[in-house]
């Protein structure tokens, strides 16, 4: 209450000192014209700057810094009116007569500055809000009222213990944590980015240091963020421990995962590029993340698998120690057709399509005397397992079929007999018995 009242004091001060005076009234009126006249202005020629703006083709940065100053001419032109107006009382009277125009385009301009920087943020919500955050706390400091209000913020706090927490600490913290996060999370990307073009280092080795120093960079702006806060870490000593149990319990999952995802890492079980098969889930693996494993099916879909589920079920790598993969079809001939020959058009028509290695000589063998064909088995390799299997066997059928049809070879299919009796057949046949 005795802040109130000493604002209240100064206040009344304030307005019987200055703001009753002709000069802080004429200057009052000048920054509400200069902003009236740069908003009928702006609405004008905004449209026809940003028209030709939008024809810049090659560099997004560049257009998407100019449209970010375009949407801000009405700013632009408030600050070139009220400096021009600044200058002109300046040169025809006192200086003292200028304090409010000074301090008006000094705040303009911070906030000018503040608004296009915050650009860099894609989320537009926390770009205003970080905005309207830095804007306030310059605004403070230049109109020399930080005291007063870290006073006022100070006065509601809660102590529990040792620890006092007031709305000052908890403001300071927010702001700490949140640039440091942001810091953390931008370096942290940075680092991965340029770790994963070290090609002398394995795909999942890149990965793992990428990671580890992510999520080094973000405990340390956690530490640093309450260290700047002015708060002493022993306090957290009994209440991080029932955050750790409370974590411990309620994000096992979680936390097995992620550790999980460390062992992945460490045994090179997985990388990214790899062809697997998890369950009914069959693709290949398109980024590892802490949590999950990104996997990408023929069909277009994207699975995030859980690291835990690639630790405790059994994983089928196609590309673990190389690309090779063996591939085998069936299929069956008539009974007229020699074997011999037709192993070997079997093995011409594999050594035909294009994604069957020609290194690794495909192999075909008569496995049984089927009830209406002889059954045979083609085997062949292939190095590009994540292009597809179904489609490799796809076209190595096609090529059995077109070269059986040239050479005269017959795909044999089961042929029945069907017998319809007529009622009077069958009264006959009961009679003769």
């Amino acid at each position: 209450m005795e802040i109130f009242a000493t604002w209240t004091s100064e206040f009344q001060d304030l307005l019987s000192t200055y703001i009753v005076r002709p000069w802080t009234l004429y200057q009052l009126l000048i920054i509400l014209g200069c902003f009236a006249i740069a908003y009928f202005v702006s609405q004008l020629i905004e449209p026809w700057f940003e028209e030709r703006a939008r024809k810049i083709r090659g560099n997004p940065n560049l257009l998407r810094i100019i449209v970010a100053l375009l949407r801000r001419t009405q700013w632009i032109l408030f600050l070139i009116l009220l400096w021009v107006t600044h200058n002109v009382i300046i040169a025809s009277t006192w200086q003292s007569r200028s304090y409010i125009l000074t301090t008006a385009l000094i705040l303009a301009s911070v906030w000018l500055t503040v608004t296009v920087l915050s650009r860099i943020i894609r989320n537009k919500t926390l770009a205003r809000t970080i905005a309207i955050c830095a804007f306030v706390y310059f605004a403070v400091g230049i109109l020399g009222l930080r005291e007063e209000v870290n006073q006022f913020l100070d006065s509601f706090a809660v102590n529990l213990g040792e620890l006092r927490i007031s709305s000052l600490l908890v403001l300071r913290i927010v702001i700490f944590t949140g640039l440091l996060l942001w810091l953390a999370n931008v370096f942290g990307k940075l680092f991965e980015n340029q770790i994963a073009r070290l090609d002398d280092l394995s795909p999942s080795l890149r990965v793992l240091i990428g990671k580890v120093l992510h999520i080094g960079l973000i405990i340390l702006a956690l530490v640093l963020a309450i260290s700047a806060a002015g708060i002493d870490l022993t306090a957290f000593t009994i209440l991080s421990g029932a955050i750790g149990l409370g974590i411990g319990i309620g994000l096992q999952k979680v936390v097995s995962n992620f550790l999980s995802g460390i062992i992945i890492l460490s045994d090179k079980s997985i990388k990214p590029g790899d062809t697997i098969e998890l369950g009914d889930t069959v693709g290949w693996i398109r980024e590892l993340h802490a949590r999950y494993v990104s996997v990408i099916t023929r069909d277009g879909r994207e699975y995030l698998v859980p690291n835990e589920d690639f630790i405790t079920q059994q994983v089928v790598n196609w590309s673990y120690s190389d690309n090779f993969v063996r591939l085998e079809v069936d299929f069956g001939v008539s009974y007229d057709s020699d074997p011999h020959e037709v192993t070997r058009l079997a093995v011409q028509a594999a050594t035909r399509v294009s994604r069957v290695i020609a290194d690794r000589q495909p192999v075909c063998w008569l496995t049984a005397f089927g009830a209406s064909s002889l059954d045979f088995k083609l085997r062949f390799w292939i190095d590009d397992p994540k292009e597809g299997l179904t489609n490799a066997r796809g076209e190595v059928l096609m090529s059995l079929w077109d070269t059986f049809q040239k050479s005269g070879i017959a795909i044999p299919f089961p042929h029945r007999e069907i017998i319809v009796r007529t009622p009077i057949e069958v009264l006959n046949n009961q009679e003769g018995h």
